[in-house]
């Protein structure tokens, strides 16, 4: 059977249910005007209800109407509920809008052309339309795990990819593998009746939503739950096992089996790349969950046939529906601005020049080469999540600064109010030389001067298109040089949190930041005087490895072939004996290691240990030498530099207390630290004048423990804050209450929820729960009660608390507000305390 329509819509989850009603809406109205007599429209559906995907959710889940941002524009209702009652509010949409559907409708096969597509269905049907609508998700193709034993027929029935009830089980040991939103929802439904185990294959959960994001992580840090997540960690391998399933797991700290009765893995899907380029739809790359090529009306690279929801690259349901509605809009010609338009309004409004959001969108894009194939819908949503920049001098500025004021009364009126551009004049630093900030910036006009050091001679231009802040993003160090703006300078600042959110799901976007990563650590330590270009075969020959705590760079005594350049993390160098092996040197990010192996030494004299997690950049002998044979400026700095770590070394070598104190400390974590607590215990008398001066400057809570943490040879780790270069306390804050100051501190604002997870998260018990402290007492109040004692204040109110408590989370902050410095430190009266980075502590070491 042959039937005709103008649009033909597949699939019927939120994109494809939105799409027909307003396609039945506009039928209706040319109904009542005599126009036509039957639908246009078709919608269909290769199941038996309407949103298979929703129907597939675990029962009872509660849905969320993300973002929050964002007003729904749909003949649909949709609201945050229940997934029951958001499907019986479906249903009534279907009649209410008099839609189309055809159920058990299974698409096969689409050929033809705009204006002529002929669909065949499962059951021999034909249905011909003048354009196509793809809706479709992809539950259909889960992400596999991947791992040895996952076929096992043994296991079939104990590994899954859904969850459709969590009711069914009772007391089991679940391993949940995911960190986006089903994942999470599926722990958190079953951990009210089993345990459950969380696998996060990243430091944090940068793809949930918030609500879900608070949940998951009030449950992990609630003693009361049987909830645990591990991070950071990936599945290994599975086999069945004396009492279930032998789950093995590599851990930051190694290999670790887990008995479980059950694996969910929820990783979510893969496009069905094969179905839709039978088609003729291109895909941005060659990515397996790459999205396809669209343009900003939704349309594919086959004219006629245009794509929508998570297909297209966002999957949350209000953004999928108002696709829907949109692309039914631009089919009938009427171009309709998107449901964003005026947020991005409100962030290009300082450009100095005036196009609509869409067409600067298009422009940004283009004029940034890394993202010239991202997908349109994944560009809008990153453009949105940042900042825009613009840097102006003489009358352009002037004029500028007063519509920046309008700019931003006009937004503070708006509920959300809308992110405004920033406005800095050309000539002013964007960030400076040692700040610890961490976001990424893209050039879209102008230039940006980089600086190393100041006044510097050489200094970087970067133009149209570039990008720089990819060091501290991934390392965590300090800014290394200061990016100054150029006149009519226009950037794009984006958060680390979304970019991080962007390099796990984006493998272009990675391999783009990973090679210019590459070829400015090339250029900084061998080839000042060669551009990227010069570069670029070099540094492709390169290769980035990852190590765990404790895993070894390379051996002494073996056969050395190439160098590491440290990326992130810290190694240390030991020298093994029959005394025992002694620590020689620590090193931290953006340091070499190894490079004697080709400067005259090839058998290694030390064992290269991964002090923390740590990436290097390696370096093979071969492109070593073509590289100072292609600018030689470098050789005697790399000389001298290999001189005097050889220097340091054997003087280390020769004085095994030192080596032993050095090791001690990288045991400890102290290869992480920027600004760690340190006790001369042979100096310290025990007064606790360091805690109590940190309680009198904290509201009478001191953020110090002296007499905790460990000691090896009089010298004490103080149980206070590190200020970590990549601080564990920041991972999935979900107000985002924990920030790194541009000095170096990380501290606590008052958005605190005191959820607790960052408790959990620091491995050196430097956090607090503590209850918002009452207000100081009077003189008058301590004459008639007594002075408190501010210490045992402090000890007694901040304790660990469940979250949920009132309390809020609290922290040494160095004490960043005050121009004297640490209290703890000013306050001791013997020169025990101070506070330190890790390099110090080398030098002090090696000066006793």
């Amino acid at each position: 059977m042959a039937q005709r329509v103008h649009i033909a819509i597949i699939g019927s989850g939120p994109a494809g249910l939105s799409a027909a009603a307003r396609a039945a809406q506009r039928d209706r109205a040319r109904m009542d005007a005599g126009e036509i007599s039957e639908p246009t429209h078709i919608l269909l559906e290769s199941f038996s209800q309407p949103a298979k995907t929703i129907q597939r959710y675990q029962k009872g889940k509660f849905v969320m109407a993300e973002p929050g941002f964002l007003h729904l524009r749909s003949d649909c209702e949709f609201g945050a509920g229940s997934r029951e009652a958001i499907l019986a509010q479906w249903q009534e949409d279907i009649a209410r809008n008099g839609i189309n559907v055809r159920y058990q409708a299974e698409v096969q096969a689409i050929t033809g052309e705009r204006g002529n597509f002929s669909l065949a269905l499962a059951n021999g049907d034909v249905v011909t339309a003048g354009v196509v609508v793809l809706a479709i998700g992809l539950e259909g193709n889960p992400r596999k795990l991947n791992i040895s034993g996952e076929g096992d027929s043994a296991l079939a029935d104990r590994v899954q990819y859904t969850l459709d009830d969590p009711e069914e089980f009772d007391g089991e040991r679940i391993v949940v593998v995911g960190a986006g939103d089903s994942a999470l929802e599926n722990a958190l439904a079953l951990s009210k009746r089993n345990h459950v185990t969380v696998i996060n294959r990243r430091a944090e959960f940068s793809r949930a939503k918030e609500a879900n994001l608070n949940a998951i992580l009030q449950a992990i840090n609630d003693r009361r739950t049987t909830l645990d997540c591990l991070y950071e960690t990936n599945p290994a391998g599975l086999e069945a096992g004396d009492e279930g399933i032998d789950f093995a797991v590599e851990t930051p700290k190694g290999r670790k089996v887990l008995s479980c009765d059950r694996v969910i893995a929820r990783l979510g899907g893969f496009p069905p790349r094969k179905f839709i380029e039978s088609i003729g739809i291109e895909f941005s790359s060659e990515a397996i969950d790459a999205a396809p090529t669209l343009n900003g009306q939704y349309e594919s690279s086959v004219s006629g046939i245009y794509v929508v929801g998570s297909l297209a690259g966002y999957p949350l349901i209000k953004q999928a529906m108002n696709q829907g509605y949109d692309v039914v809009e631009y089919i009938h010609g009427n171009d309709i601005k998107p449901a964003d338009h005026e947020l991005l309004e409100f962030q290009f409004g300082l450009l100095p020049y005036r196009r609509p959001p869409n067409e600067l969108l298009h422009l940004f894009q283009q004029r940034i080469p890394m993202f010239s194939q991202l997908n349109v819908l994944v560009f809008r949503q990153l453009i949105i999540e940042s900042s825009i920049w613009v840097a102006l001098d003489g009358p352009s500025f002037e004029n500028t600064k007063k519509q920046a004021a309008q700019l931003a009364e006009a937004a503070a009126q708006r509920h959300p109010s809308p992110k405004t551009g920033k406005l800095i004049r050309a000539g002013e630093s964007i960030f400076r030389r040692g700040d610890y900030t961490n976001t990424f910036f893209m050039i879209v006009d102008g230039e940006v001067i980089l600086e190393r050091h100041e006044q510097s001679a050489n200094p970087v231009r970067l133009e149209r298109g570039h990008f720089f802040g990819e060091d501290s993003l991934v390392s965590g160090r300090p800014r290394e040089y200061t990016a100054v703006a150029g006149s009519d300078c226009v950037l794009v600042e984006t958060p680390r949190r979304t970019m991080i959110k962007l390099l796990n799901s984006n493998d272009q976007v990675r391999r783009g930041i990973d090679w210019i990563f590459t070829v400015r650590a090339l250029q900084k330590h061998f080839a000042p005087e060669l551009s990227p270009g010069e570069l670029r075969e070099i540094a492709q020959t390169t290769q980035l490895n990852t190590y765990q705590a404790g895993e070894p760079l390379f051996r002494q005594n073996e056969e050395g072939d190439c160098l590491h350049v440290i990326r992130r993390g810290a190694v240390t160098l030991q020298r093994s004996s029959e005394e025992g092996d002694l620590v020689v040197a620590q090193l931290q990010a953006d340091e070499l290691v190894g490079e004697m192996a080709l400067m005259g030494e090839p058998v290694r004299r030390h064992t290269a240990m991964a002090s923390v997690l740590t990436e290097t950049i390696v370096l093979h002998r071969d492109s070593f030498m073509k590289l100072v044979n292609l600018d030689s400026s470098s050789i005697s700095q790399l000389q001298a530099r290999a001189s005097k770590h050889a220097r340091t070394y054997t003087t280390m070598q020769a004085q095994a207390d030192k080596g032993s104190l050095i090791g001690f400390m990288m045991d400890e974590g102290m290869g992480e630290a920027t600004n760690a607590m340190v006790i001369d215990e042979s100096l310290c008398i025990g007064c606790d004048h360091c805690e109590k001066a940190c309680a009198d400057t904290h509201d009478g809570i001191s953020r110090l423990n002296r007499s905790e943490g460990p000691s090896f040879a009089q010298m004490h780790l103080a149980i206070s804050c590190r200020h970590c270069e990549h601080p564990h306390c920041m991972k999935d804050c979900p107000p985002d209450a924990i920030h790194r100051a541009e000095s170096g501190e990380v501290f606590i604002d008052d958005s605190c929820i005191g959820c607790g997870n960052c408790v959990t998260h620091c491995p050196y018990d430097a956090i607090q729960l503590a209850h918002t402290p009452q207000p100081r007492q009077s003189l008058f109040s301590w004459l008639l009660k007594g002075a408190p004692d501010t210490l045992s204040i402090g000890r007694e109110d901040a304790d660990q608390g469940g979250s949920g408590s009132g309390k809020k989370a609290v922290k040494c902050d160095a004490c960043m507000n005050f121009a004297n410095g640490p209290a703890c430190v000013n306050a001791c009266p013997t020169g025990a305390a101070a506070r330190l980075a890790p390099e110090h502590l080398v030098k002090l070491v090696a000066k006793q």
